[in-house]
Parts: structure tokens; C-alpha cells; sequence
């Protein structure tokens, strides 16, 4: 059987992914929260106000462990519990100021961590690396409504 490299582009793809979380983790621990707290921060930003159903899906971790990761950030103001418009059985989360104010922090630790990841790799490469990614996403996501490649063009904007 031909190796066509499509084994070691699984590792790679998975290598690479672990070791931005790792170095993303060593730098924004410096800004005093966990890993688990920086990515639920994006999230609620990014997903304007989410459910806690919907941020345990993103974050694929329990709904439990969402509720528990949330009643510690409100603790520590970085977010609030809304009520549902339509159904009161449902908390919304919801940024505070001091969370939209370290998402630019956040944002800008990210950008420093990829563009090191990225260093000596051109502008044509950043482009065919990005549209591979984005197909990718698009392959196998056709049953999620998670990320489309509309939701990935609209957050590398951002």
C-alpha cells in the first residue's frame, strides 16, 4: 500500500494543535486565568451571549463542568447569568466589561503565538494553509452547525 503522507498530516494537524494550546497556556497564564477560562471568555464574546448548553457543546465538555467553570468566573467578574428572552429555564452568559476587556489581550497573545508558529512560512503559504483548513472544517462539519466556512471567514476577520 502507497503512503500518501495523509498519516502524517493526521499528526501534524494534531501536533501543531497542541502546541499552540501549549504555548497559548504558558502566555495567558501570565494574565491570571486557566486555559478553561480563556476559551470560554472567546467564546461567549465571539457567540454573543451563548446558552450554557451551547458553550458546553463548543467546548465539548459537560454541561456540569460549563455551569461549574461559569459560577467561577462570575465570581470573579468576568461574566454574568441572563435570563433566557423566551424560556426561563435557560441562563444566557454574557461578557462583562473587564472579560471584553481582556479579550483584546487574548486576542493579541493568540496573534503573537501564531505569528511565531507561523514564522517563515510566506503569504501565499498563510493563504493556501488558511483555504485548506477552511475545506476542511467544511468537509466535516456538514452535519454541525458549530463552524462553517462562513463562521471561519468571519472570526479571521475578527
Amino acid at each position: 500500500m502507497k503512503n500518501t503522507g495523509i498519516d502524517q498530516l493526521g499528526f501534524l494537524i494534531h501536533d501543531v494543535g497542541r502546541l499552540l494550546r501549549k504555548n497559548f497556556e504558558k502566555r495567558g497564564h501570565e494574565h491570571g486565568l486557566s486555559s478553561a477560562q480563556w476559551r470560554l471568555l472567546v467564546r461567549v464574546v465571539r457567540e454573543q451571549n451563548p446558552t450554557q448548553a451551547r458553550l458546553a457543546e463548543l467546548m465539548e465538555i459537560e454541561p456540569i463542568s460549563v455551569s461549574r467553570l461559569i459560577d467561577r468566573m462570575e465570581q470573579g467578574g468576568w461574566v454574568r447569568r441572563c435570563a433566557h428572552e423566551t424560556d426561563r429555564r435557560v441562563n444566557r452568559v454574557v461578557p462583562t466589561d473587564k472579560s471584553l476587556a481582556a479579550y483584546s489581550t487574548i486576542k493579541a497573545v493568540a496573534g503573537e503565538v501564531f505569528e511565531e508558529a507561523l514564522t517563515g512560512v510566506g503569504e501565499e503559504q498563510r493563504q493556501a494553509l488558511m483555504s485548506a483548513l477552511v475545506t476542511m472544517v467544511d468537509n466535516l462539519s456538514s452535519d454541525e452547525t458549530t463552524t462553517t466556512h462562513s463562521n471561519v471567514e468571519k472570526q479571521a476577520a475578527s
